[in-house]
């Protein structure tokens, strides 16, 4: 992030602080990669401490305010998607992991699977990331992107 847009946000702001990831989304490289192991303590301890139900409203709950605190986060800093904000990390996380049985194993390759699909972005995740703006455009790819990966993985769990 340059030092204009930088001077745009606040980690003193609350919407600014969750966007960026708890300030993950500040790392000077791979902010989507620090964002992603941010959200991983969430995702253990949802995993952990929750049930399903509790999982799924979490999840739910990030990506509907994601919505909202991505695209007030893009206004305040004057650009359309800044690579700092992370906050749709946290949800392609969570979609990710969603009723999946937690190992170490399981979380290593949801967070390799869903980095791949952030990162590759193959279509339609990079059609909705090209041409979707606003709040919403910053989470869909990412949500996308989740579900991908929950695809993948739970699949991987189903032939093993």
């Amino acid at each position: 992030m340059d030092k204009q847009i930088r001077q745009r946000v606040s980690m003193f702001n609350p919407v600014h602080f969750l966007a960026l990831g708890f300030g993950s989304g500040l790392a000077p490289k791979a902010p989507g990669t620090f964002g992603t192991i941010a959200a991983l303590p969430l995702v253990v301890l949802l995993s952990y401490f929750s049930n399903f139900s509790v999982y799924l409203f979490v999840t739910l709950l990030v990506c509907i305010l994601g919505i909202w605190i991505c695209d007030k986060t893009a206004k305040d800093m004057q650009v359309h998607d800044d690579s700092s904000i992370v906050w749709d990390e946290f949800a392609g996380m969570l979609i990710t992991m969603l009723a999946v049985p937690l190992t170490w194993q399981t979380l290593v390759a949801g967070f390799v699977l869903f980095r791949l699909f952030d990162i590759l972005k193959p279509w339609p995740i990079s059609y909705l990331d090209k041409y979707v703006h606003g709040g919403f455009g910053i989470m869909i790819d990412d949500i996308l992107a989740g579900i991908f990966a929950l695809a993948c993985l739970h699949l991987g769990l189903f032939l093993l």
